[in-house]
């Protein structure tokens, strides 16, 4: 049996909302064990969305879930559309409508007559509750061995709608006694390519499955499995994810959810160490995402954005000369900028980034993209790393590897300290 998710509205087409509940449903569909290969975003269309109906079931989809286009006004179609191509007439359902109306007189207003298109719904089909809005959506079974569920586009009363009612009623049905996990290695300071050249033998593994994911800098290998258990599934992944360690270990920064921030955070607070940071071409982003884990007021003690030469020489004591000499995008600019604010902050570590994000400023000697990250130890040494980023990235995306490449140089010096 195989799941298809329909997602219903112009909005989606012309990309001014940006489709989030597919993904949702996806994942959701995945945890279950329910496998699922297409999916498809229609318009308000009555022929059309037939169209996306009939070539479902050509594909022999028997789970088919729709999203969208179940509100009260004249283009929310999907009801009524559906019923129209299983040839069943709507009725209304007299306790949807006794619920929008609660819902209303919640917030002391009268039910709008076009609400009532709410409660049509097709001969047979089961309401699924809408705890949050006033669209409820569908279970209906209008063949044998096919089951149709609708939701709203709205995410969050999708959401719940499906945590609290079609996940009880697809296990019910016996979905879900087997699931899929998975695990996310992430990996940053080598490519797809070269990470799977060292590993190349994980990629025919029939189970766990290794699947590699790229995207601005950062590589993924995630590692799923269908089980019965969380723990069957862990006797399967760990095994995994030890082999890749040990061969690209020096590489892979975090799982899951972790982030290069998150890792080094927890880092300095094992050893009970402090940062702090000085940037030039970032803007305050590093700083941004050093603050953006939870408790990082326990080792991060602040930064200075020294985007102007004279902050440079005023608050973190860079010598003008080396500046008039080397320019601020340089080597010994970098390291002064971070011994600066490490003294300035009194912290163990401190992290600096300087550089050309562009578009414009570039020169044949010192091309966009070239970025100098300065770090100072808590022993008394400062290094530096020079990074040359391509300069056909964007200025955003120059600036978040910036930060990336200076997290991850003090996450290694901290794995070695």
């Amino acid at each position: 049996m195989t799941a298809e998710i329909i997602c219903v509205g112009t909005e989606l087409l012309l990309g001014d909302i940006l489709n989030r509940n597919a993904q949702f449903l996806a994942q959701e569909l995945a945890q279950l064990g329910i496998p699922h290969y297409y999916q498809t975003v229609v318009g308000d269309n009555v022929e059309r969305l037939k169209k996306a109906i009939a070539t479902a079931l050509d594909r022999q989809s028997e789970i088919i879930l729709f999203t969208g286009g179940l509100g009260p006004t004249p283009d929310d179609l999907t009801c009524e559309t559906i019923a129209s191509f299983f040839e069943t007439h709507l009725v209304e359902r007299p306790e949807v409508i006794a619920d929008i109306e609660a819902k209303y007189a919640q917030r002391g207003r009268t039910m709008n007559p076009s609400n009532r298109k709410q409660a049509l719904t097709p001969e047979g089909a089961m309401i699924l509750p809408n705890p949050s809005g006033t669209a409820p959506g569908i279970i209906w079974h209008p063949r044998p061995h096919l089951t149709l569920m609708t939701f709203p586009g709205v995410p969050s009363e999708m959401h719940r709608m499906w945590k609290e009612t079609a996940v009880p009623y697809l296990k019910q049905q016996g979905w879900g006694e087997t699931m899929i996990y998975s695990r996310t290695l992430k990996f940053w300071g080598i490519g797809e390519s070269a990470l799977v050249e060292k590993i190349p033998e994980v990629f025919e593994y029939k189970n766990p499955t290794v699947a590699p994911y790229a995207g601005k800098g950062l590589v993924k290998l995630r590692i799923s499995t269908c089980a019965a258990s969380e723990l069957e599934a862990q006797g399967l992944i760990n095994p995994v994810e030890d082999h890749i360690r040990a061969i690209a270990g020096e590489y892979c920064f975090g799982v899951d959810d972790q982030t290069l921030a998150d890792v080094v955070g927890k880092l300095l607070l094992e050893s009970g160490q402090t940062l702090a940071v000085a940037e030039s071409c970032t803007g305050g982003g590093l700083g941004a995402a050093i603050t953006a884990v939870q408790g990082s007021s326990a080792y991060f003690r602040g930064g200075v954005i020294a985007y102007d030469n004279q902050v440079k020489i005023g608050l973190l004591g860079v010598n003008p000369d080396d500046l008039e000499a080397y320019g601020a995008v340089s080597d010994r600019i970098a390291e002064q900028m971070a011994t600066g604010i490490q003294q300035k902050l009194n912290t163990d570590w401190a992290l600096s980034i300087t550089g050309i994000a562009g578009p414009g400023g570039g020169t044949t000697e010192k091309p966009v993209g070239l970025v100098y990250i300065g770090l100072a130890s808590p022993n008394g040494e400062v290094t530096h790393y020079r990074q040359q980023l391509a300069s056909i990235l964007d200025r955003s995306t120059l600036r978040d590897f910036s930060q990336s490449w200076a997290l991850d140089r003090l996450r290694q010096h901290l794995h070695k300290s």
